[in-house]
């Protein structure tokens, strides 16, 4: 499972997952490090990346093939990139709510 996804903002992500189902986020680096990180989901095409408290990542449009895989680990390896090299990489645990427009007001 892979995916590409180009927004306004010029932000990309691929989700990947090796053979023994972990997950591991490719996004572009942000100014600061992460604090408390955690990835929030409810299973559909949207999910949210809180690295700190000034900063969320906002994925839009996950493929169905990705979807079930993020609902079923507990956590998952970020790895932010800068000039296709990494900037730094965590671990983030997954959060699994109701529904994740109530976190997007």
């Amino acid at each position: 499972m892979s995916k590409k996804q180009e927004t306004a903002n010029e932000s990309r992500y691929d989700i990947l997952q090796n053979e023994e189902g972990e997950i591991l986020i490719i996004i572009n680096a942000f100014t600061g490090g992460p604090e408390n990180p955690r990835f929030v989901y409810d299973g559909g095409e949207t999910a949210l990346l809180y690295r700190n408290k000034e900063n969320t990542v906002v994925f839009n449009t996950i493929p169905l093939d990705a979807r079930l895989p993020l609902k079923s680990v507990t956590s998952m390896l970020i790895v932010e990139v800068e000039n296709e090299d990494v900037a730094r990489e965590y671990t983030a645990p997954v959060r699994l709510v109701k529904d994740i427009k109530t976190y997007l007001k």
